[in-house]
C-alpha cells in the first residue's frame, strides 16, 4: 500500500485525475483489513491490491462513475463463494468502500499525501481524517485533514471544529491502537457525519551505532523483521555501505553531537554497540535526550555500571537510566554474534509489539 502515495503525488504532478478506493468497514472474514486501499487510474489500471479479483473488478466499474461525476461515493460489497470467486474471499465478507476522487487541483490534499510519504520514509506518526459522507462534497473538495504528532494540522475538515478537537484529544489512544476507526459527529447544522480516521505510522527505524561484528549480524535480521536499519560509525572501514547491504543508510559520522544529524523521533529504536566505553557513554548521553521508543546498549554488567555511574554524576536521573535496555537482548544464553543478534532482535520485536 505504500506504493500508492508516491503514485498519487505522481498523478498530481502530471495533472492527472485518479480515484482512491478505501475499505472503511467490514464484517466476516476477508483477506484485507479496514483501511486497505486501491488507486484507480484513468486508463483502468490500478496500484495496490484490495483483495479478490471480483471485488477489484467491481471497484474498477464503480470508479467509472466517480471519474465521470468527479464526486465521491460509498457502496457495499458482499463476497460469497461462486464459481468465479477468488478462493481467498470464499469465507464471505460484508464490507463498505469509499471511492474518493483525487483531483490535481486540490493542493491541500497534495500536501497531505506528501507528508504521509515523508513519514513513511523518515519515521514518525500521525492521523489522517476523511469525511466519508458523499453529501459533504463541497466546492470540489472532500474534507480531509492530517494531524501530525507534534500538533500541526494540514488540510481542512471544513469548519468541523468539534471533531478536530476530539481527534487531537484522542490522538495518543488512536495511535496506540493502530487501527482505523470511524467517528460519528455532527456538523454546525446538526447533520450526522462519519469521519474515517487512519493511523499513519512508519516502519520503525533502528539506528545502529557501531559497525562491528555484532552489528553485521543484527542489521540483516532487523531488516527481515520489518525495521529500517541505519548504521553509524566513526571509522570509514566500518561504515562502508557494502558491509551493510540491507541498511537504508550507512553514515560515517563522528559520535560527538551525532544525534543532531539524525531525525530521531517516537518511532525510533537506538542500539548502541560502539568500540569502547567512552563512545558508548557519549552516544547514550545523547540518546537519553531523545523521544526514542527504545534505547539499548550492549556490554557487560561491569561496563554498564561504570557508564551509568558517570551519567548520574553528570546530572542524569535514575528514571532516565531505567529507560535503557542493558544488558541488551532477551536472555537466551547467547554467546556468538549470531546468537546475540537473535536475542537483540527478539527484544526489539517484543517492544514493538507492546509486550
Amino acid at each position: 500500500m505504500k506504493d500508492i502515495y508516491p503514485k498519487i503525488v505522481e498523478m498530481f504532478e502530471a495533472n492527472r485525475f485518479s480515484v482512491l478506493a478505501t475499505i472503511i468497514s467490514q464484517s466476516g472474514s476477508a483477506p484485507r483489513g479496514i483501511g486497505t486501499k486501491l488507486l484507480v487510474l484513468e486508463d483502468g489500471s490500478s496500484v495496490g491490491t484490495i483483495g479478490g479479483g471480483l471485488l477489484e473488478k467491481t471497484i474498477l466499474e464503480e470508479s467509472k462513475k466517480v471519474f465521470a461525476s468527479r464526486l465521491p461515493m460509498r457502496f457495499s460489497y458482499f463476497s460469497e463463494e461462486t464459481e468465479e470467486s477468488d478462493p481467498d474471499m470464499w469465507c464471505g465478507s460484508d464490507m463498505e468502500l469509499f471511492l474518493e476522487p483525487v483531483s490535481p487541483e486540490n493542493l491541500n490534499h497534495l500536501y497531505i499525501f506528501k507528508e504521509i510519504i515523508d513519514i513513511i520514509r523518515r519515521g514518525g506518526s500521525g492521523l489522517l481524517a476523511t469525511v466519508v459522507d458523499p453529501g459533504q462534497w463541497y466546492s470540489g473538495q472532500i474534507p480531509k485533514m492530517f494531524f501530525k504528532s507534534d500538533g500541526e494540522r494540514i488540510g481542512s475538515l471544513l469548519g468541523i471544529q468539534e471533531i478536530e478537537d476530539t481527534i487531537c484529544e484522542r490522538m495518543d489512544q488512536i495511535l496506540d491502537e493502530k487501527q482505523p476507526t470511524t467517528i460519528m459527529c455532527m456538523d454546525e447544522e446538526g447533520n450526522h457525519l462519519d469521519v474515517f480516521i487512519e493511523t499513519m505510522i512508519s516502519d520503525p527505524i533502528l539506528y545502529l551505532f557501531g559497525g562491528g561484528h555484532v552489528a553485521a549480524q543484527v542489521a540483516p535480521l532487523a531488516h527481515r523483521v520489518g525495521f529500517k536499519v541505519i548504521v553509524i560509525d566513526d571509522r570509514p572501514e566500518f561504515s562502508a555501505p557494502e558491509n551493510f547491504p540491507e541498511a537504508e543508510e550507512v553514515y560515517n559520522y563522528p559520535f560527538d553531537s551525532v544525534m543532531n544529524r539524525l531525525p530521531i523521533n517516537e518511532s525510533s529504536y537506538i542500539l548502541i554497540m560502539t568500540r569502547g566505553h567512552s563512545h558508548d557513554k557519549n552516544v547514550l548521553s545523547q540518546a537519553l535526550k531523545t523521544p526514542a521508543e527504545y534505547i539499548g546498549m550492549i556490554g557487560s554488567r561491569r561496563k554498564i555500571s561504570i557508564i551509568y555511574g558517570k551519567l548520574i554524576e553528570e546530572g542524569f536521573t535514575q528514571e532516565q537510566i531505567d529507560q535503557v535496555h542493558s544488558p541488551v537482548g532477551i536472555d537466551i544464553g547467547a554467546e556468538t554474534p549470531e546468537e546475540i543478534a537473535v536475542s537483540i532482535i527478539a527484544e526489539l520485536i517484543k517492544v514493538r509489539a507492546g509486550a
